[in-house]
This record gives structure tokens, sequence and C-alpha cells, in this order.
């Protein structure tokens, strides 16, 4: 492909909105003059532009940086241009493998404010230079913060964010010696969460499994503060957090003994307030919260109650670390095709597989399908009745092997689909666009009112214009999160839209393939084709990709397609004759 084909790109970022500085508008105005000075007006008006607001520079998990990359394979890029070089990252790591991905397309980096220009040697070399300090400058950000939380440890305060089951935030307010009014937050008692939170413990001493504290918490109908069934993994992370433990003898010489970093002298151990473990979590956005490592905790006592003694919390710890070798494992049915897609039609709950050590006539291991909640509740939340794993199965790919044989409807069925798909995306589309134009209207009303509240500054329009910001600023959030959600709805069906594809290539040889494929081979096919399976006792309801409807199967489903007949619905469970 020619040069002259190659479009410009430009790259933006900023971890937060602000309305001021470096603003996204203001980065891609200066880049947009950049290419015009450099390379033609109508090379910057054609530039391609990704903007990335309310993101870290810390790592490449972007979504608009991620669609750029993305696009960069099928799109001829000339250039990346950015206003800055930690707009893109600030990791050295993330850095150098991004320049040597787009130094192997041919794609050239260019930062205009360090002057920094990838298709020179020299260019390459001082880009990496640079990149070493943007990293060093976030280390020490880190290490200054952490040496922030090292301070603020020694006052035992709650440092904001999700409190701990059986506590809430409290302020607190105290005058310092020249008058001044400071406040700051501690963790209060809430009763009734903090009765569970004893009963958790006291039910894990007495019969030292997680299992069992979960069947109880299920039988007694207890629930979270948002209302939802307590898992094995929420009780755990209960028993394991330090905020429950009471500052005595037992936890000095506990913390005392271990990688902590302790903040706190013997004397502040009275026995009666509780433990505060600051960066004891690692919170990532859209991912779950992974405990640190014990030596980069910073430890203290606070401000707050604790309630469990030390020696007993000490002795649930020892507990909770010997049965991690006797943890849950997933069943040892290595034929079971439903798995993850085998719903109850009673909780809603998934439905799993368990092998017995029975045969069925064919000399197959025998297996079925029990509900979760029925399992973990020993039937007191669901009673589901259980379902013959090898019988469904079997339903199943017969289901499979005629939708290959019969692959015309549902193929039109598919396109069908795929069309309304395509119709959404083109709404999506226009909405989106819509926003951007909303959210850049609204950035430059936000731009005049700054400016008119330096005129106006300590006169008596300054509220006036201040309240206005704010409401402008409010309305930018909205604009932002409903851009996102579009955002997120035009992936999924773009993604869905080439699933369909796929299926339709499939359907004309499969059924005649599918015998002669292994159990994964099978469970990925069935993947392809069906969207769920909802048990109810007596049938299965199968959801088709493509389609709104379900089949239902029974015991004795019909030779030609193994639909239930109207008005034939014959149980197909282990638990009948």
């Amino acid at each position: 492909m020619k040069e002259e084909a190659k479009r410009f790109v430009i790259y933006s970022r900023k971890s937060r909105f602000t309305g001021k500085g470096e603003s996204i508008e203001n980065q891609i105005e200066l880049c947009r003059q950049y290419i015009a000075s450099h390379y033609g007006g109508e090379k910057a008006e054609k530039a391609l532009v990704y903007e990335d607001e309310g993101f870290s520079g810390g790592n490449l998990e972007r979504p608009q940086f991620r669609k750029m990359m993305k696009d960069a394979q099928k799109t001829p890029f000339a250039a990346i241009v950015v206003y800055r070089l930690d707009r893109i990252s600030r990791n050295i790591g993330d850095f150098a493998k991004l320049i040597e991905d787009l130094g192997s397309r041919k794609i050239d980096f260019i930062s205009i404010r360090e002057q920094f220009d990838t298709s020179s040697p020299m260019g390459r070399a001082m880009m990496y230079i640079a990149s070493v300090f943007s990293q060093l400058e976030r280390e020490t950000i880190a290490e200054r913060i952490r040496d922030n939380m090292r301070e603020l440890s020694k006052t035992g305060r709650w440092l904001g964010g999700t409190t701990p089951t059986g506590y809430e935030s409290e302020s607190v307010s105290h005058v310092t010696v020249d008058g001044k009014v400071k406040k700051a937050c501690k963790l209060k008692m809430i009763p009734d969460e903090i009765e569970l939170v004893k009963t958790i413990f006291n039910r894990f001493i007495e019969t030292g499994s997680l299992t069992k504290v979960d069947q109880y918490l299920l039988e007694k109908r207890c629930l979270t503060r948002r209302g939802k069934r307590f898992t094995r993994f929420a009780i755990r992370g209960i028993l394991s957090n330090p905020v429950y433990m009471i500052a005595d003898d037992a936890a000095y010489r506990y913390l005392s003994g271990s990688r902590v970093e302790l903040f706190s002298d013997k004397s502040r151990f009275d026995g009666v307030h509780g433990i505060m473990a600051y960066n004891r979590t690692l919170q990532r956005p859209g991912k779950a919260h992974r405990i640190r490592p014990m030596e980069e905790w910073i430890v203290s006592v606070g401000g707050h109650k604790g309630v469990i003694p030390g020696e007993t919390w000490v002795n649930v710890q020892n507990m909770l670390e010997r049965n991690k070798s006797r943890s849950y494992r997933k069943p040892r049915s290595n034929a079971a095709l439903l798995s993850g897609l085998l719903y109850c039609g009673r909780c809603g709950g998934y439905m799993r597989p368990k092998q017995s050590d029975r045969l069925t006539a064919a000399g197959e291991p025998a297996y079925t399908y029990l509900c979760a909640t029925k399992e973990r509740s020993r039937g007191q939340c669901c009673w589901m009745k259980n379902a013959s794993g090898n019988m469904l199965d079997g339903k199943i790919m017969e289901e499979i092997r005629h939708v290959g044989k019969d692959s015309g409807d549902h193929a039109g069925q598919i396109a069908q689909t795929k069309k309304i798909i395509s119709g959404s995306l083109e709404d999506c589309d226009a909405q989106i666009h819509m926003l951007k134009e909303q959210m850049k209207e609204n950035e430059s009303a936000i731009k005049r009112l700054v400016d008119s509240l330096t005129r106006a500054a300590g006169g008596t329009a300054e509220p006036y214009i201040m309240e206005q910001i704010d409401e402008m600023h409010k309305k930018s959030e909205s604009l932002g999160r409903r851009l996102n959600e579009l955002e997120a709805i035009t992936a999924r069906r773009e993604l869905a839209a080439a699933e369909f594809d796929a299926i339709c290539r499939m359907l004309s040889t499969f059924g005649e393939s599918i015998g002669s494929c292994g159990v994964e081979q099978k469970r990925a096919a069935i993947r392809a084709f069906i969207k769920k399976v909802v048990w109810d006792g007596e049938n299965a309801h199968v959801y088709m990709v493509g389609s709104e409807d379900d089949r239902s199967f029974s015991e004795h489903p019909s030779e030609s397609s193994g639909v239930v007949p109207d008005g034939g619905r014959v149980p197909l469970r282990e638990d009948s004759k």
C-alpha cells in the first residue's frame, strides 16, 4: 500500500476530568497543529483520534488505547502522535514493548512536547531515556503515597473505601493546639452485622470447615449487606481480615513476629481496640481485589473496637492455612458437556456435574447434574431434582446433529439476528457521535465559565459561576458514563456479529463430524450453538444462539428433531424411576 494511504493517529489521555490544563481537547488540537505544520493540513484533518479520560498511565489497560492497537492491525497507520510521552505510559516495560511492536508494523511514534520521533535512531534513543525518567516519576509518587500511608497509620484512622462487614465509617473532629478543627474518620460498630461476624468465627472454630459455615448461613437465610447470599470466598475474606482482631498481647506477638510493617508499640495493644492493616489489598478496576503479601502491609492499632481475641484470630488463620491442602476440588468427571451452561430453573444457580461409582448400560461412568445451591444448603434453599447427566448430554448432542442437518433454517435465524445487530450498531454509532459532540460543547462552555470566573473573582457573580461550572461538570460525567456504556455495547455486538459468521460456516459440516470429536471439542461446539440450558426438574429448556425461543427436552424426544412433542413431557432425572 502506498505511503500516501497511511493515516496519522492522535492519542490523548488524562487521569481524571478537571476542565483545565492539559485537557483531552487541548492535547488533540496541539497534535493536529504539529501534523499540519510537518506533514500538511490534509493529513491533520484526516487524522484518527482516540481518547481515554479517567485512566491512569501506570499500564496500558485502557479501552480506547486497546481499540487503537487493534485497529492498527487492519488500518495502515503512518504514526501515532501524542502530546507528551507519559500520555501513553509511565511504565518503561510497557513502553519498550509498545515501541518494539510499532516498529515491527512500521508505525512511527511522535511525542510533540519532548520533540521525539522514532523515525530517527537518535529519536528512538532519547525516547527510551525519557521513558525511564517517566517511570522514575511514577515510582517516586508511589513511594511518597506509601510514606504518607505510614504516617497516617500511626493515627489508626479509616482512610476510606468500602467498610468491612460489621463496621461503618464515622467522622470525628478534634481541635489542634493552634485552634484549628481537624476531621478524621474511624470505624464504628454495626451491632447486627458484628453479631453475624462473631457467629461466622464461632461456627468456623466449631466445624473447621468453610463449607459447613456456608451451609449454616444458607440455612439461616443470612445475607450480606448488599442482600446477596454469602459465598465461601466472602466468608474467608471475613475470617482473614485483621480488622476484627483485638489488639492484645497475642495480637502483638503475632504481628511483631510476622513480616508486616508494624507502626504501633506494645503499649498501644490495650485489649480493646482493633487492628488496622493498610495497603493490604490490590484494587484494580474491573478485576477482583487481591490480597497483597504480608510484607507489604502497614499495620497499626486502630481507633475502632476489636471483636475477636488475638489468640482466637491467630488460630483461625492457622486453620485456614491447614485447610488449603484439603480445599474444594473440581468434579472428577471428564465427560460432562454442560458445565457453565446449565442453570437451575428454581433458584437460577449453576448446576454442576457429580460423578458416581456406577456405570451406565453402555459401560460409561454415570454422572448427574445437581444444583450448587441445593448442595451447599443441603436442600434448605433449593430442592431442585437432579438431572441425569449422561441422558441430558446425549439429547443435547442429538439436537446439535439435527441443527447440522437442518442448517438452512438455523442459518436463516442467525442471519436475521445479525441483521438486527448491524442495525443496532449503526444506531449506537450515531448516538456515540452525538454524545462526543455534546461533551465537546460542554467542555467548551466550562472553559468559558472558567475564564469568566477569573474575571469575576471576589465579585458577587462568583458563586453563581461556580454553581454553573458544577452543573456542567456533572453533565460531563453523565455524558461520559453513557458514552462508555454505548462503546461497550458496540464492542460486544461487533464480537457477536463475527461469532455468527463463524457459526454459519460451521453448520454445513458439523453434523457429520461431531461424533468423532473429543470431549473438549464437543464442549466448544456446544458453546458455539447454545447460549444456556435451564433445567426445571422435568425438562431441559435449551436456548440456541440466534433464536429467542427455547427447545425442551425430556426422556423420549421425537425421533426427527429431539424436541418434545406438544403435550408430551416425560421426566428426565435421576430421582425418577
